[in-house]
């Protein structure tokens, strides 16, 4: 991250400084976005809106916080201020996207896409506030006081979120595979 800082501040291109941000936390950034609005093609829009949003604020960065907090930060705040918006709340769309690998055994890659399918709908409707610290902790790999600083909520209350986050995808995954 202080590398990126090193680089940016010896870079000259206005372009290649934005290259440089995209390719280190473009996808990072595009799963965060994805999973607060839920649709493909609006979670691309944003991303690019946080990067350039980022690029413009880059001369008021005072690396008190490292870099990626910084921009964690920022995109969240970008996707709340979305969620509030007239156009989201009136707006609805949707899309489903399947990425398909090959294995030697399609059985168990289909029953494993299955599973995965399902704890993704899991994650996605927990409420908000459940869901961006399930997704910076397990697919971001964010220690608890990371995700403290970067929503700016209590270490505290981001534990107790955390119980009542997981405490719910067992009960939601319990109650899905009771059937099976």
């Amino acid at each position: 991250m202080e590398e990126f800082v090193l680089k940016w501040s010896q870079m000259k291109d206005d372009e290649s400084l934005l290259d440089e941000m995209m390719s280190l936390y473009g996808q990072d950034i595009l799963q965060l976005v994805y999973s607060y609005v839920k649709d493909a093609v609006v979670a691309e829009d944003l991303t690019q809106e946080i990067f350039i949003k980022c690029y413009k604020a880059l001369p008021t960065y005072n690396q008190q916080s490292n870099i990626r907090t910084w921009l964690w930060r920022i995109a969240i705040n970008h996707c709340k201020d979305y969620r509030k918006s007239w156009y989201f709340r009136k707006v609805s769309t949707a899309e489903e996207e399947q990425d398909w690998t090959s294995t030697d055994n399609v059985e168990e890659e289909v029953i494993q896409q299955d599973e995965d399918r399902q704890l993704a709908v899991a994650v996605m409707e927990l409420p908000i506030q459940y869901r961006e610290l399930i997704y910076l902790h397990y697919f971001q790999e964010m220690k608890l006081k990371e995700i403290s600083e970067i929503t700016g909520v209590k270490l505290g209350t981001v534990k107790t979120r955390m119980r009542q986050a997981k405490r719910r995808l067992k009960t939601y995954w319990e109650e899905s595979t009771d059937g099976r």
